[in-house]
């Protein structure tokens, strides 16, 4: 293979073939092609796109360069997986709500990174709670709780990461056919039968524009069918955070109240409109209705909140955070942020806000920052509530004292505030199947 042909090639618009990107990326992942050209190759993706067919070629060859979970002794498997954003705390609930209804959900998740938070760093945030476990492990726990959750590990998907790290260093995150490949690389390569993508835009998405994540969001589904697996997407509101509470601890503390039958109206309804989804596709109900109705009934008689408590002990959490969430530690600062000035909030740059929670120690900005599980912000005041001068639309916790300033900057400047009432964004704007 030639790497500078394949490189022109696709700097001039043309279609790589399936054999060139395999060894591409065998190579790559092996260390005998150098970061720069590969990421002279990613621009000229970012530039020029991909065929579905050469995204489809590029997804495979990713899952292949590592490890791939045989879970065919488990039957038949869903998961979701969310494009991120902030204060999305969804899988917590839903892969519990799941596995409650009868479905084998084996979910694998990363760090934050950037304005988005991070699954992992959430369960972590649970005294002793493993994310790494083994295939056997996996298998059966998948058997007999139904549901697992871990953190990728070095042999899924290598490929990825080593991308991953380079896209982020060299302005090509954004590509359509990158982010696919990215994601389900690695969901393929966890063995799952069936996905629900939750594809997130607005201002606190990777995917700003509902062009875009329309386009992100299709291309998935498609992908993933051509990869042999059934998905569904739909498009969430970003616009503003999911919930009330942004930060590991303050995030686990919010799912729990959510599984008790309690908590924000929007993590509860985009929680069960996700699992309706994963119910219709693993055929459990004939209708998306009748998934909703299930989906309700578990999350309210507390099966999905032991499911979860099961799942916790398994993997050694220490379950009595989830029987007494006021166990978890709490930041010793806490300070309200107030408007200067009276209306009611017309919008939310909810990228700021991530940013500012990341600032008071919830977030990373490279994969080696450390972060504080009790650090983050609580969110008072949502699009079309009423502020007045004086009124907390934030609370934030933190250890970092030299960080309070800059970060209630950030939150005042984040928040637009009008005259009149506005509406506020639908949570789903579509569904794409």
């Amino acid at each position: 293979m030639n790497i500078i042909e394949i490189i022109i090639k696709k700097r001039d618009g043309k279609e790589l073939a399936d054999d060139e990107i395999a060894a591409l990326i065998a190579e790559y992942t092996a260390g005998t092609i150098p970061d720069y050209q590969m990421a002279s190759l990613l621009m000229a993706v970012f530039k020029n796109g991909m065929s579905d067919r050469e995204t489809a070629s590029l997804t495979g060859a990713m899952m292949r360069s590592g490890h791939i979970l045989d879970l065919r002794p488990v039957g038949y498997t869903v998961d979701k997986h969310s494009t991120g954003g902030v204060g999305d705390k969804t899988t917590l609930i839903v892969v519990p709500l799941a596995a409650s209804l009868g479905l084998k959900v084996p979910t694998m998740f990363g760090r934050g990174l950037g304005h988005t938070g991070g699954t992992r760093d959430k369960l972590e945030s649970i005294p002793g709670f493993r994310t790494v476990l083994s295939e056997p492990e996996i298998i059966g726990q998948l058997n007999t709780v139904g549901a697992v959750m871990i953190g990728t590990s070095e042999e899924i998907a290598p490929a990825d990461r080593k991308l991953y790290a380079l896209r982020d260093v060299t302005g090509t995150v954004e590509s359509i056919p990158l982010i696919t490949a990215s994601i389900l690389s690695k969901k393929c390569a966890e063995g799952t039968d069936a996905l629900v993508l939750d594809v997130k835009t607005g201002s606190g998405a990777f995917m700003k524009d509902r062009a875009g994540s329309d386009k992100l969001a299709r291309l998935l589904v498609s992908i993933a069918k051509l990869m042999g697996k059934k998905a569904r997407a739909v498009l969430s509101s970003m616009d503003q955070p999911l919930g009330q509470a942004v930060g590991n601890t303050l995030e686990v503390i919010e799912s729990i109240d959510v599984l008790r039958g309690n908590g924000p109206a929007d993590v509860r309804e985009l929680s069960l409109i996700l699992c309706a989804h994963m119910l219709a596709l693993a055929g459990t109900v004939r209708t998306f209705k009748e998934g909703l109705r299930l989906a309700a009934r578990n999350l309210d008689d507390g099966s999905a909140l032991r499911k979860l408590t099961e799942i916790v002990s398994v993997q050694e959490g220490d379950v009595s955070f989830i029987e007494q969430p006021e166990k978890f530690v709490r930041a010793p600062i806490m300070s309200d942020v107030v408007l200067p000035s009276r209306g009611y909030i017309s919008g939310m740059d909810t990228y700021e806000i991530g940013m500012a929670a990341n600032l008071l120690g919830a977030g990373r900005m490279q994969l080696t920052d450390a972060v504080d599980p009790a650090a983050g912000i609580v969110v008072h005041k949502k699009i079309g509530e009423r502020v007045s001068p004086g009124e907390p639309v934030f609370t934030i916790f933190t250890h970092r004292k030299h960080c309070i300033d800059t970060a209630v900057q950030k939150l005042i400047a984040a928040v637009r505030v009008s005259k009149k009432r506005v509406t506020p964004p639908p949570l789903v704007s579509k569904t794409i199947s």
